[in-house]
C-alpha cells in the first residue's frame, strides 16, 4: 500500500466520522441553542465545538473513537512496510567518493584514528545528534553524520559501490565464453581464486556471469560461493604499515624489472616440431595477450623445468605434469596446437628452446600479486 492509498483513507475515515457526527446531532432533539465553531486543523477534519446534550456527546464519543482506530490500522501497516533490513539495522557506510576520517571523539579538532573508505562497513555504537560512534576493523571511534547513510539507506549504497565475488570452490574451475556446458573454456580458476561476478549480466540458471583473469564468461553456481565484499575501517598505524610495504614492493619490482631487460643465451635444448608447436600453445595460452617478452619468459619457464629434470624429462611431460599448467589440464593447449599457434607465441617458443632468457633461472610465474619476482606484463616470475 503506498502513500497515496493511506491518504485517501484517511480522507474516507474523516469524512465518514463527520457524517455519523451531523447525524447523530439532528437526531437528538434539544431545547438548547447550539452555538457551533469549525476550526480548521493542519493535517486533520475541522472539529466541531458545540454545545451537546448527552445523547449527542455520546454520538461524538463514538464516532472519534472509531476513527481513531482505524487510523490506528493504517498507521501500523505503514510502518510494516517500511521496516528495517535486520542485517543492516545498526550499520553504517560513509557516503563518500575517497574516505571518511574517524575521530577519537565527536569533535572535528579530535585526533584521526581511522579511516572508513568508500565501500567500508561500520557497525554503530551509540549514534548521537551530529557524531556517531562506531566500530569497523579495529578502530572503535567517531564520525559525523554529515557524511554517513544508515541502515536501508546504507544497503542501498553497498549495493551500489562493492564488488560482488564469486569463490572457486573446486581446482580447475572452467571460465566458460558462454553459460553451457559446450561454450568455449577461456580460463581456469584454482580453488579459493576470487572473481568478480557481472552484477550486470542477463541472469542465466546455474551459472554466474564473472571477470577473471582477463577475461569475461561464466562458472558453474555449484562450483562457487558468491558474496559481496565489504570493507572495513583501518587504523593509521594499519595504513602506516601498508604504505611502507608498497613501497618496499616497488622498489622490488624496479629493481626485478630492470634484471628482466637482460636475456642471456644458455644451451639449446633439442625439440622436434611437436615440441615447438606445443609449447608455442601453451605460450599462447598462458600470456597470448602479453608483450613478446612476456612470452619468451613462459617458454624460459618450461625451459629451465625441463633443465632441472624435476617435471619430466621432455616438453610434453613438463607441460603436461599434474596441476602445474591449468590449460593443459582443460585441454585449452591441445586445441590451440591442432589450430595453430600465433607467430609471436611459435617464435617465443623457439628463442627458448634455442637457449635464449630473460628471467634467468626462474621455473614459475603467476598473475602479478606484489610477490617479489621478476615483473614482465602482468606477471611475476621466481
Amino acid at each position: 500500500m503506498n502513500s497515496n492509498k493511506h491518504l485517501s483513507k484517511r480522507i474516507v475515515v474523516a469524512s465518514v466520522v463527520a457524517a455519523s457526527l451531523i447525524g447523530s446531532l439532528s437526531a437528538a432533539q434539544t431545547d438548547y441553542a447550539a452555538e457551533t465553531v469549525v476550526e480548521a486543523k493542519s493535517g486533520v477534519t475541522a472539529g466541531i465545538i458545540t454545545t451537546l446534550t448527552t445523547a449527542q456527546a455520546d454520538a461524538f464519543a463514538n464516532a472519534t473513537s472509531i476513527a481513531t482506530e482505524t487510523e490506528t490500522e493504517v498507521t501500523v501497516v505503514a510502518e510494516s512496510e517500511s521496516a528495517v533490513d535486520s542485517e543492516w539495522a545498526n550499520r553504517l557506510m560513509a557516503n563518500v567518493d575517497d574516505y571518511l576520517s574517524i575521530r577519537a571523539e565527536g569533535s572535528e579538532d579530535a585526533e584521526i584514528v581511522g579511516k572508513l573508505y568508500k565501500g567500508d562497513v561500520a557497525e554503530v555504537v551509540a549514534e548521537g545528534e551530529g557524531w556517531t560512534q562506531i566500530s569497523s576493523g579495529s578502530v572503535t571511534g567517531y564520525v559525523s553524520n554529515d557524511y554517513c547513510v544508515f541502515a536501508n539507506d546504507a544497503k542501498e549504497l553497498a549495493s551500489q559501490v562493492c564488488e560482488t565475488k564469486a569463490t572457486s570452490l573446486t581446482a580447475g574451475l572452467r571460465v566458460r565464453e558462454s553459460a553451457s556446458e559446450d561454450g568455449k573454456i577461456l580460463t581456469v580458476m584454482p580453488e579459493g581464486d576470487t572473481a568478480v561476478v557481472n552484477t550486470e549480466a542477463e541472469a542465466v540458471d546455474g551459472w554466474v556471469a564473472v571477470s577473471y583473469d582477463d577475461c569475461e564468461g561464466y562458472v558453474k553456481a555449484d562450483y562457487v560461493e558468491v558474496a559481496v565484499e565489504y570493507g572495513e575501517a583501518i587504523s593509521i598505524e594499519e595504513e602506516q604499515a601498508i604504505i611502507a610495504a608498497q613501497k618496499k614492493a616497488e622498489e622490488e619490482a624496479a629493481a626485478a624489472q630492470t634484471t628482466a631487460t637482460t636475456t642471456t643465451q644458455g644451451s639449446a635444448v633439442a625439440a622436434s616440431y611437436d615440441d615447438v608447436t606445443l609449447l608455442a600453445a601453451l605460450i599462447q595460452c598462458e600470456a597470448g595477450n602479453e608483450c613478446y617478452e612476456g612470452q619468451l619468459a613462459v617458454g624460459a619457464v618450461v625451459v629451465n623445468r625441463l633443465r632441472g629434470g624435476a617435471y619430466g624429462g621432455s616438453i610434453y611431460s613438463v607441460i603436461y605434469a599434474p596441476s602445474q599448467f591449468g590449460p593443459a589440464g582443460t585441454g585449452q593447449v591441445a586445441a590451440v596446437a591442432a589450430a595453430g599457434p600465433s607467430g609471436s607465441c611459435i617464435q617465443a617458443a623457439q628463442e627458448a628452446l634455442n637457449g635464449v632468457s630473460n628471467i634467468g633461472g626462474c621455473t614459475c610465474f603467476h598473475r602479478n600479486d606484489g610477490r617479489a619476482g621478476i615483473v614482465i606484463g602482468n606477471h611475476v616470475f621466481y
